[in-house]
């Protein structure tokens, strides 16, 4: 009986050695596998181009962006594959004069997905996409990219991430032809709104919109109380006609 007991231990800890042999081996890969990728999104990040007018991101953000996805592991792969998404499309889709409504939306939203990454459990983080993908207009290069950084990026800079009371609205809408882009936040006391240096900036925001879109987009910023509101709205079937008029 010893014996046996002995030979069904042995065969037990054999099977356990195996076991987490096989997990660390595959640990070992996974490891690989995003040292790898977090050396390819760097390169992406260390390749990109400031240019003010045409509203490149300041590559700084994206570095604080990767030290924050290091130091959360179990997010690390979802994470990852966001920005790998969100600089493929600055580096490579935002070169273009227009993008499609479509695409910036799915820009904003890994984006989005990104920042997550460094709030509170416990902060209301609510995003929805009032999108008529029948909208003629949806899948048409007519929107000028990156459009929505300014409004989102200031979301997130201004408000306080780990206060489980804070917390930031996001609304995209596409109706008749419309596009719109709501944001809206609850102030973080310890960083209260005064000025923007960073990323594409308030004023060269307002300067791309009124120099493609003219009189066909209205950009409102204000606050009530300890909320902060900003609100984008372009009028892309005006746009687009005009834009046939000058043709």
């Amino acid at each position: 009986m010893f014996e046996i007991t002995v030979s069904l231990f042995c065969i037990t800890l054999t099977i356990l050695c195996v076991y987490l042999l096989i997990r660390l081996k595959k640990a070992e890969k996974e490891k690989q596998i995003v040292e790898t990728n977090f050396q390819i999104i760097e390169n992406k990040i260390n390749t990109l181009q400031l240019d003010n007018i045409e509203g490149k991101l300041n590559p700084h953000l994206f570095k604080n962006i990767l030290n924050s996805i290091q130091s959360h592991a179990y997010q690390t792969y979802f994470a990852m594959d966001k920005l790998a998404n969100v600089l493929d499309y600055i580096l490579y889709e935002s070169r273009h004069k227009f993008v499609t409504p479509k695409e910036e939306v799915e820009f904003a939203l890994n984006l989005i997905e990104i920042n997550k990454i460094k709030i509170s459990p416990l902060f209301e983080l609510k995003v929805k996409t009032k999108i008529q993908e029948n909208e003629t207009l949806y899948e048409q290069a007519i929107l000028a990219p990156l459009i929505s950084i300014d409004l989102i990026e200031n979301a997130f800079k201004h408000a306080d991430l780990q206060s489980s009371d804070a917390f930031i609205a996001i609304v995209f809408e596409l109706k008749d032809n419309v596009f719109s882009l709501t944001v809206s936040n609850k102030i973080s006391e310890s960083t209260p709104i005064k000025k923007d240096k960073s990323g594409i900036g308030s004023k060269t925001l307002q300067q791309r919109l009124s120099i493609i879109y003219k009189e066909n987009f209205s950009l409102e910023r204000f606050s009530e109380g300890d909320v902060y509101f900003a609100h984008l709205k372009i009028n892309l079937l005006e746009h687009k006609a005009k834009m046939l008029d000058i043709r």
